[in-house]
């Protein structure tokens, strides 16, 4: 009796694999004739007894239900994406023979592919928090840590810094370091230097006629991003010391990355280290001296700090370095413009007598130098801020004391344009 009730069960058992299999099949030969809701009603009917299937059976299933919902999916159907990722994860975990490996890891390329490209989409309509969501999802799917730094990256735009941090620290863990391989060749129409996604692509395009001089060089690590984008989370979130610990850290372990240096100095400046800040800005600067932003930088401290004459010797040297830096061009003119208010002030207290007609005379031509010194700088800055309102005012309020009316009234209307 016990061997006829045990061969009854395994007959149904089997009955119960060889219909899901029939449904499964149905589902399939749907889907590849475009009727996608025929082969999503066979797949949920198979699913109602999944659990009585045999073990192929159930591989199967998650590999048409992979595929089929991620057809659903779209360009940007998220939980259709995850679903598909759910299901060949499953398949895979089933799969504990590798016999169904190729089919597996062929859903997992196109689900990661999906995954990314639709991250791609809402990174550019900065959507960046649904990126970052996307690009995980990603890197869980393939484990490609190229994915994980750009979900870091997101999450960092949408300020959703505790799952940057998350991420960041995973990279960390993993030692990433971003440095691979570039494939480059010069592009004969415009001789320029193109980088190619694979050595196969750049090969491919060779035989183009329209590349030639073919390439190869390492990209630069990103691992100072990384620590730095780690640390200044750190540091707003109040936790200094782990902030101070790790730059040491980095810092140790990579003596000469610039990155890393401007990390800890826009650090250590949120903290108000002013002379620690000023000491790791004269390091940028000897690290590439024809850049204009660490001087800028300088100037802003040191006229802070109340060192004019610091100030704008490095403000000068910025714009030097670029003629159209309009933020120095604009606070070097507000430094010299300094003492304005003072000697204003001044002269409003002056009496009627002749002494102070006198010294009134002078403190007007010194305003009045003062004017004309600041005027070529505010100019300047008025070529690439022409729709700043306060900018116009200063240059209305100046041209009015040196009497230059044509300017004045060319002021005039392009406020009253802004205004209207």
């Amino acid at each position: 009796m016990k061997k006829s009730l045990l061969l009854a069960s395994a007959l149904l058992v089997a009955v119960a694999s060889f219909g899901q299999k029939k449904e499964i099949k149905k589902a399939q030969k749907a889907f590849i004739k475009g009727d996608v809701d025929v082969a999503q009603m066979w797949l949920d009917t198979a699913a109602t007894k999944l659990g009585e299937a045999d073990l192929d059976t159930k591989i199967d299933y998650y590999l048409a239900k992979g595929e089929i919902t991620l057809s659903q999916a779209g360009k940007s159907g998220y939980q259709q994406m995850e679903d598909a990722a759910t299901a060949y994860k499953m398949a895979q975990k089933l799969d504990t023979k590798k016999q169904y490996q190729a089919m597996i890891n062929d859903g997992l390329a196109n689900t990661r592919v999906a995954l990314f490209n639709s991250a791609i989409v809402e990174s550019n309509a900065k959507n960046f928090a649904s990126a970052g969501e996307k690009f995980y999802l990603s890197y869980t799917v393939k484990n490609d840590t190229i994915d994980l730094y750009y979900a870091a990256g997101s999450m960092v735009n949408a300020k959703n810094y505790e799952a940057s941090l998350d991420y960041y620290q995973q990279l960390l863990a993993l030692g990433y370091t971003g440095i691979k391989k570039k494939y480059t060749a010069l592009r004969i129409e415009d001789d320029k230097e193109v980088t190619f996604a694979s050595e196969q692509d750049r090969n491919t395009e060779l035989l183009s006629g329209k590349y030639t001089k073919p390439g190869e060089r390492m990209s630069e690590s990103v691992k100072g991003d990384i620590l730095k984008n780690v640390v200044l989370i750190l540091s707003s979130r109040g936790e200094n010391d782990k902030a101070i610990a790790l730059m040491k850290e980095a810092r140790l372990e990579n003596p000469t990355d610039i990155t890393l240096v401007r990390a800890e100095a826009e650090m250590v400046y949120k903290m108000g280290d002013i002379a620690r800040y000023d000491e790791l800005m004269q390091q940028v600067l000897a690290f590439d001296p024809t850049d204009p932003e660490p001087y800028y930088n300088i100037g802003v401290v040191a006229a802070a700090s109340g060192n004019p004459v610091k100030a704008m010797e490095f403000y000068k040297k910025a714009i030097e370095l670029k003629p159209d830096y309009s933020s120095a061009q604009v606070n070097l003119g507000a430094l010299i413009l300094r003492d304005e208010m003072k000697i204003v002030d001044e002269m409003n207290s002056l009496g009627m007598s002749k002494a102070d007609s006198k010294k009134y005379d002078a403190l007007e031509t010194k305003r009045e130098g003062l004017y004309r010194e600041a005027l070529p700088y505010l100019e300047a800055a008025y070529a690439s801020r022409g729709d700043n309102p306060q900018l116009i005012r200063k240059l209305m309020e100046i041209y009015s004391q040196l009497s230059m009316d044509a300017k004045f009234s060319e002021m005039k209307s392009k406020l009253s344009e802004l205004e209207n």
